[in-house]
């Protein structure tokens, strides 16, 4: 074997190792969340840093790792091509292609991606310190980069996006999965599923409709405002001028109390309000939690698109929507739920939509309404007297407590069809 024939085999298994380095770097690297590798860099894992660096922008290695894989594989292809012609003659070709075949796909991908795929923290954080200095080797970079741009010269584009790379159904099926193999609790479980899902919540769903709402008229005395509030159990209550669409602010239960320990029970409720704020109902709930926190208030007005009085929020409701219900020795509400001997439930008419299907395993519709109550109005068609029914897929939604052209409670019971078909299963 002469001395450019061993020159050749040398070069041949340095690339090899080098491609099956660069598979393994490229599957690590891509299976290792920013979460996890900023998990790993708050341990103080050794090369830490870097691959927080690279998993924040993989657009950056990524290109760099393919185009290095791509040449060593074409180099590795043509050096074995040349050795073999000279030692097998015609069946060269033959013989190398399959030698490349077996040795490219055994030690330079399976067996380092198989390795990656089970230990991917472990080979990430060895790889990520080459694989930066490689991202920043000027040559490297300045071809991939020329090559990126003659992609998009024939395919127009921003080349490699950079996310977002989870969604939140994803995030949702991880919090699943982690509480199945009891990594976490059902309630942290039930508090992520919140939160995601409060970043897509606006006001109409959390507010208290205008119906509930306990208001005073401004010419009430500061003496039977508070036995209102107090009877009322709240700590503020709106006040009106004209009408409910006419609120002129705000009154504070410890202001009437000071008031009425100075002795001005008898005057008017309006020289105590403060200012009211008001909200859009389509307001996001997150954006408005900011804003109370910012501002420090705790209570707002909802208006519609018409500029009338749709009802109040709270940074309790807000809360509320995280945490759940807060019951206090002042609610003396209704259970929202509550099941019933026989499989029948009797809800709230005021429970939401997407509440009541993840409860039931139903797929009941949102559409103009919100509310059990507004489906059931819009099923009929007008308002329901009580005992009336509407049937919607596999269950009957029956109007159980009906009070003026409000829908009170409503009680859900599976159609007898779907009952059966559930027994069998």
């Amino acid at each position: 074997m002469s001395a450019a024939e061993v020159v050749m085999l040398v070069v041949i298994v340095v690339l090899v190792v080098l491609a099956a380095f660069l598979a393994l770097a490229e599957t690590s690297l891509t299976r290792v969340s920013r979460v996890k590798a900023l998990a790993l860099e708050e341990e103080g894992r050794r090369g830490a840093t870097r691959l927080v660096r690279l998993v924040e922008r993989p657009e950056r290695f990524l290109t760099v790792v393919l185009l290095l894989v791509l040449v060593c594989h074409l180099t590795m292809a043509t050096l074995v091509g040349v050795l073999a012609e000279r030692y097998f003659g015609p069946l060269g070709v033959a013989v190398a292609t399959v030698f490349e075949i077996v040795v490219i796909f055994v030690f330079a991908e399976a067996a380092p991606k198989t390795f990656a795929v089970q230990h991917p923290e472990r080979a990430a954080l060895t790889a990520a310190p080459a694989v930066s200095l490689l991202v920043h080797f000027p040559p490297i970079r300045l071809v991939s980069r020329a090559l990126i741009g003659m992609a998009n010269v024939i395919l127009p584009g921003k080349g490699l996006k950079t996310g977002p790379f989870v969604s939140e159904e994803e995030l949702l099926a991880m919090a699943d999965v982690a509480v199945e193999e009891e990594v976490i609790e059902r309630e942290e479980r039930a508090l992520i599923h919140s939160i995601i899902e409060f970043g897509d919540t606006i006001v109409r769903e959390v507010m208290v409709p205008r119906p509930d709402m306990v208001t005073l008229d401004a010419r009430t005395s500061v003496a039977d405002a508070l036995e209102v509030a107090m009877a009322a159990g709240y700590s503020r209550v709106p006040v009106y001028a004209q009408g409910i669409d006419d609120v002129i602010g705000i009154v504070y239960a410890k202001d009437l109390m000071r008031a009425l320990q100075e002795d001005r029970g008898a005057e008017e409720v309006r020289a105590f309000v403060r200012e009211p704020r008001f909200v859009p109902e389509t307001k996001r709930v997150a954006e408005l939690m900011r804003e109370m926190q910012a501002q420090k208030f705790h209570m707002a007005i909802v208006v519609d698109e018409y500029g009338g009085t749709a009802g109040l929020v709270t940074l309790e409701d807000l809360i509320e929507e995280l945490v759940g219900e807060i019951v206090d020795e002042y609610d003396v509400e209704d259970p929202l739920f509550e099941p019933l001997p026989g499989g029948d439930v009797r809800v709230n008419a005021r429970m939401a939509i997407d509440e009541l299907n993840e409860l039931l395993h139903a797929d009941f519709p949102d559409g103009d309404w919100d509310t059990v109550g507004g489906l059931l109005y819009n099923l009929l068609g007008h308002v329901p007297t009580e005992g009336e029914w509407a049937d919607f897929d596999g269950h009957r939604l029956r109007a159980e407590k009906v009070q003026g052209r409000r829908i009170g409670r409503v009680r859900i019971s599976k159609l007898p069809d779907q009952a059966a078909d559930a027994g069998a299963e």
